[in-house]
């Protein structure tokens, strides 16, 4: 969809309002369930009911690579030559590296400010519950880092959803049909007309969001006893729903200021990504969504399908700010004073080794607990902020949803006005 003009989409859609139907009825089954049952029989219902959760985000998951492929090809083909994708990709850059940096900043004066790690007690802490974590950070390694960046085999970067290394092989894909001019037609022809395809498919999956998200919060409340949490974590979780609440209050207001009124339409459009991502703590569970939304929105399917690939591998605002964070709070739970230098030294190592880490599981812990090692701050520290980590993963989530759609919608207009 080429169209400039902003349709409207209503206040909320049908699929907006059965989400947050299935979001209360979830959270109402799973506290019941954990009232009235033992621990191991809510184990066994919350493993089964997430199956629904599993069963969505999979189906999806199938058709993020395709989707990327063809849109993204077809998009640089259609953009022409190397100097409009070089164009749109600084642009794109420079925003995600911005914007990171602004989170980044905002989560480190949040922690700094009301300091939730202070005077902790750590006597209780299960150490062991990062086992999970730790062993992954210690295959964090420059070499590594590349190596998931640069793909091997497409084929192989399509079937494990490595959405970075799919754009790189797409961007050069769509150079190169882009240099071959006519001859390259067909081609670009074909995968414009599968990329509708896919599309269409995104239109059956998302029937199946509110079943998803019912599955997800139901399984995540059978076992978890959020008053208990949210007691032993007021602090920690309090200040991180200051810092990711100023967040919003940020990327709306310079959404605002370079989108105008339309930002008002961008969140109507948007809203039911956002309550997805919510709901699943998945952001690659509404690609395709979002995608949909945003061409829906008027901007460019040539924009939109080069900018979010690249804003899912780059543009992770709500992790960003959870990353300084988490590192700085584990510090002070260790006691460990961190000057100034220290922690923008630490803000810096996190802008770069954050980079490209999308599809990996637990990545925002990942790069926390690689940060933490790089200066001397007990990798362990994890164990503090797992248990919590679901419900703060939520919201970085659907930040990471928002920063990407305003980010795109910010380029698209841009595009229009050069």
């Amino acid at each position: 969809m080429t169209t400039t003009e902003i349709k409207k989409p209503g206040l909320l859609s049908n699929l907006t309002t059965q989400i947050l139907i299935a979001m209360v009825v979830g959270a109402v089954l799973g506290i019941i369930i954990h009232n009235s049952s033992t621990e191991e029989s809510a184990k066994v219902f919350s493993d089964y009911i997430k199956l629904l959760a599993t069963i969505f985000i999979r189906l999806v998951q199938m058709i993020i690579a395709p989707l990327v492929f063809t849109t993204l090809v077809v998009g640089i083909a259609k953009l022409g030559d190397i100097k409009a994708v070089g164009r749109i990709g600084g642009k794109a850059l420079g925003w995600f590296f911005s914007a990171s940096f602004i989170s980044l900043l905002i989560g480190m004066f949040w922690v700094n400010l009301l300091a939730p790690g202070k005077g902790l007690n750590l006597s209780n802490v299960d150490v062991t519950t990062a086992s999970e974590v730790t062993e992954k950070t210690q295959n964090f390694s420059a070499q590594n880092f590349i190596e998931h960046i640069i793909p091997k085999s497409i084929v192989e970067a399509m079937a494990t959803n490595e959405i970075l290394q799919i754009v790189i092989f797409s961007i050069f894909f769509g150079l190169a049909a882009a240099s071959i001019g006519a001859h390259a037609k067909p081609v670009i022809n074909a995968l414009d007309k599968t990329s509708h395809i896919v599309l269409k498919m995104v239109n059956y999956v998302m029937k199946f969001a509110p079943i998803g998200v019912f599955g997800a919060i139901a399984g995540v409340f059978a076992i978890r006893d959020f008053n208990e949490l949210l007691f032993t974590y007021a602090k920690y979780f309090g200040s991180f729903l200051v810092g990711i609440t100023s967040l919003w209050a940020v990327l709306l207001l310079i959404g605002y200021l370079f989108l105008g009124k339309a930002m008002g339409h961008l969140l109507q459009r948007i809203v039911s990504p956002l309550i997805i991502a919510f709901g699943t703590t998945s952001s690659e569970a509404v690609f395709p969504k979002l995608t949909e939304e945003l061409e829906r929105f008027g901007i460019k399917d040539k924009i939109v399908s080069f900018m979010l690939p690249l804003g899912y591998s780059f543009n992770l605002d709500g992790s960003m700010m959870y990353m300084t964070f988490a590192s700085i709070f584990i510090a002070q739970a260790y006691g460990i004073d961190l000057s100034m230098g220290t922690q923008f030294t630490m803000l810096i190592v996190l802008m770069l080794t954050s980079k490209g880490i999308a599809g990996v599981p637990r990545a925002s812990l990942v790069v926390v607990a690689a940060t933490c090692g790089m200066f001397k701050i007990p990798i362990e520290g994890i164990a503090l902020i797992l248990p919590i980590d679901h419900f703060c993963d939520m919201f970085r989530s659907a930040t990471n949803v928002l920063g990407n759609a305003l980010a795109t919608s910010v380029v698209g207009k841009w595009e229009k006005e050069d």
